[in-house]
């Protein structure tokens, strides 16, 4: 893989323990990977807190990329050609696609017509 990005179902998941996660992110590290959050996934997600304790640590290990007008466009372009697509989807997709990664999520129905065919999902 080119690289990992991390929707909110994973960091969700991620939070709970959820052993699957945990291995995409052994072997994401083991590869030298860096994963990706972006900050629209952190906004969804972050609660503060204990309850977001373990997410605060794995978000310290990732890049977290902003979104900005560029990105925001792309994702609205995206919008525009997948009927009732989520904006945060969107948004996640413009920068998973922009840097060939898979991408880890729990919505990989909602995600698919997001990303490039090439693209791989990895299920949490």
């Amino acid at each position: 893989m080119a690289g990992l990005t991390l929707d909110a179902g994973a960091l969700i998941a991620y939070e709970r323990g959820d052993a699957r996660v945990r291995e995409i992110l052994r072997v994401a590290f083991d590869r030298g990977l860096v994963p990706t959050v972006p900050s629209v996934v952190v906004a969804e997600v972050w609660r503060g807190g204990a309850r977001s304790a373990r997410t605060a640590r794995l978000l310290k290990a990732c890049t977290i990329e902003v979104l900005d007008e560029r990105l925001a466009r792309e994702a609205g372009e995206l919008l525009g050609m997948v009927g009732g697509a989520h904006t945060v989807d969107a948004c996640v997709a413009a920068g998973t696609r922009r840097r060939d990664d898979a991408l880890a999520t729990s919505d990989a129905g909602d995600m698919r017509p997001l990303l490039l065919p090439s693209q791989v999902l990895l299920d949490v």
